[in-house]
């Protein structure tokens, strides 16, 4: 009785390679992006210098409501936008920290890369526009 020989089957499917952008383009945007930082945090520390609750003769300050009201809105403005700045900086320090791993431009849910349009745009952007649309 003649054996079989059992044929196997080698794959010929090739590893996929990551999808990435080169280097030369992420140079640029990586400086972009780190000169961004820099300006984010000036500006993040002008707002606390413009912060009328951060003036230290206000708490023995006996001022009129007027004032007083002045004073509470000026706070809740300089508050909101230490908000949005800081919000920007995380977004930003996502974005360089993705340069360095090697993601930076590759949608976080689908894993296509995402519009060079819309890096150019927000360059901090980590989704593209078709699972941007999903979520909504």
């Amino acid at each position: 009785m003649k054996k079989k020989k059992k044929r196997t089957r080698k794959k010929t499917k090739k590893a996929r390679q990551p999808v990435r952008f080169p280097i030369n383009i992420l140079k640029p945007i990586g400086d972009f992006l780190a000169r961004e930082v820099k300006r984010l945090e000036r500006r993040k520390s002008r707002l606390t210098d413009q912060d009328p609750f951060s003036d230290v003769s206000r708490v023995i300050d006996n001022a009129a409501s007027d004032s007083d009201a002045a004073e509470q809105i000026g706070h809740a403005q300089v508050t909101a936008m230490k908000k949005q700045t800081d919000r920007k900086l995380i977004q930003i320090k996502k974005a360089l920290a993705r340069i360095k791993i090697g993601k930076y431009g590759i949608c976080e849910s689908c894993g296509q890369m995402v519009d060079t349009d819309r890096l150019m745009v927000m360059p901090e952007a980590t989704i593209c526009i078709n699972c941007e649309r999903k979520k909504q």
